[in-house]
């Protein structure tokens, strides 16, 4: 079975065939949409959580926008000085031909690939795009230029990732289960045990920490009393639950994003895939640059933002959950009602409160509203490879406040969390839209004011 990136591609060499022209192809921003994809599938392949998976894709994106702003700096700036820790990347030598759109390609690829694994996962990608380059026209010099600085921004990206802390997470003290009311413990059917406690220890990339923006108190853990605000929670995602509409189910499972869900059937036991949250974000991104008719370096930028904007919105909620440590609606339920309860979608493991899709949701969206403006009507694709119907968005605000929803249908989420949580990735995305000046009509309009 062909790779889905061949087929996307094959139409695009065609045509670059008939008009003897590299540019053609390779500065088709369709192009680099299909990597985001393309490292979409690895991380989906190989298990990365979703916590993990917006590094995976962070990286990628600020070494692929990199050799877009030192490419168009009339345009673009380095975020060089602007990320926490990120203090230089290399300049392109002067006088030095560059095909910068290639050079972006394959500093993505390099990136997503280092970050994640096997080794050698994007390699196949990677070649092909180099023989469509060369095959297709591109002079050896400036295909050896880009490839070198693409190298070199490469190299420069990878040893600031690697100060992140990421390594020292992976050996932590783990998480202590205690069976205490209201406390989280693992849920069915895996057990699994919680996923990245450590995460807000993470080097965050525009927040000042991973506490900047902190969640209130959840309501207080109270099944006793039945007026109580928690038990009215726990009653309103029961029957919520049990009464679900076809519409409900659908945005449920639309924004399920699990990326891995265990199945039992009797005895046996399988697990199927989808993209994380912040891959379907990726995704979004992709759809909402084909519509907007951008072009490759604003293309690039889109993805590079919008990841910013989920990493950070990644470590404000993880910092919340392991602050909390509260219970899921499943635990609750199954203790206090109802032995045989089950949420529509099945149980991440980890805290309940506060929501992570709805907090990247909510910042992804403040930071594509930056891009391609508010009242962006879109149609989300993303979730056909899985059998699942597309939606259709009066804006990006629109779809994070679907979400919002989705998980509460879902049963994984009281609706109070998933509010305060939307609220929160809201203020992380305003942060990172705020903050950062990419754009050198944004540093222009600030130094004019």
């Amino acid at each position: 079975m062909k790779k889905l990136w061949l087929l996307l591609v094959i139409p695009a060499v065609l045509f670059a065939c008939r008009q003897n022209d590299y540019k053609k192809i390779i500065h088709d921003p369709v192009l680099f949409s299909n990597a985001v994809h393309e490292l979409n599938q690895v991380v989906m392949g190989n298990n990365f959580s979703p916590i993990v998976a917006s590094r995976n894709y962070l990286y990628a994106s600020v070494a692929a926008y990199e050799v877009i702003a030192a490419g168009y700096p009339a345009q673009y700036l380095s975020l060089a000085g602007q990320l926490n820790g990120l203090k230089e990347v290399p300049k392109p030598p002067a006088n030095t031909p560059i095909d910068f759109e290639l050079a972006s390609l394959l500093a993505y690829c390099k990136l997503g690939e280092a970050v994640t694994f096997p080794e050698g996962s994007m390699k196949e990608y990677v070649d092909s795009i180099k023989s469509i380059a060369k095959d297709h026209g591109m002079p050896s010099d400036v295909f050896k230029n880009s490839v070198a600085y693409a190298d070199a921004v490469s190299a420069a990206i990878m040893a600031w990732s690697k100060k992140d802390n990421y390594a020292q997470t992976r050996s932590a003290t783990r998480y202590t289960v205690m069976d205490v009311e209201g406390r989280w413990i693992p849920t069915p059917p895996a057990y699994t045990s919680a996923m990245e406690p450590h995460w807000k220890e993470i080097r965050t990339l525009v927040m000042d920490s991973a506490n900047q923006f902190p969640a209130p108190p959840p309501f207080a853990y109270d099944m006793k009393d039945s007026n109580s605000a928690y038990c009215k929670e726990v009653m309103k995602i029961k029957t919520a639950v049990e009464n679900l509409t076809d519409e409900q189910k659908h945005i449920a499972d639309f924004w399920d994003d699990n990326p891995f869900k265990l199945n039992v059937s009797g005895h046996i036991m399988y697990a199927t895939k989808k993209f994380s949250p912040p891959g379907h974000w990726e995704s979004i991104v992709g759809i909402a640059a084909k519509k907007a008719g951008a072009d490759f370096p604003t293309t690039v930028y889109a993805y590079a933002i919008t990841s910013i904007a989920l990493f950070d919105a990644f470590i404000q909620c993880w910092d919340a959950k392991y602050t909390y440590n509260t219970a899921r609606p499943e635990t609750v339920i199954n203790k206090t009602l109802d032995m045989e309860w089950r949420p529509y979608l099945q149980t991440p493991p980890f805290p309940e409160y506060t929501c992570g899709h709805s907090t990247c949701s909510s910042a992804a969206a403040e930071a594509l509203t930056n891009v391609f403006g508010d009242n962006f009507a879109y149609t989300d694709t993303t979730e056909l490879e899985f059998g699942i119907k597309s939606r259709s968005y009066t804006s990006f605000r629109h779809a994070a406040d679907e979400n919002n929803w989705a998980r509460f249908y879902g049963g994984i989420h009281f609706h109070q969390s998933c509010i305060v949580s939307t609220e929160l990735g809201r203020k992380v995305g305003q942060l990172v839209v705020s903050k950062l000046k990419m754009k050198k009509s944004e540093l222009t309009a600030t130094l004019t004011k």
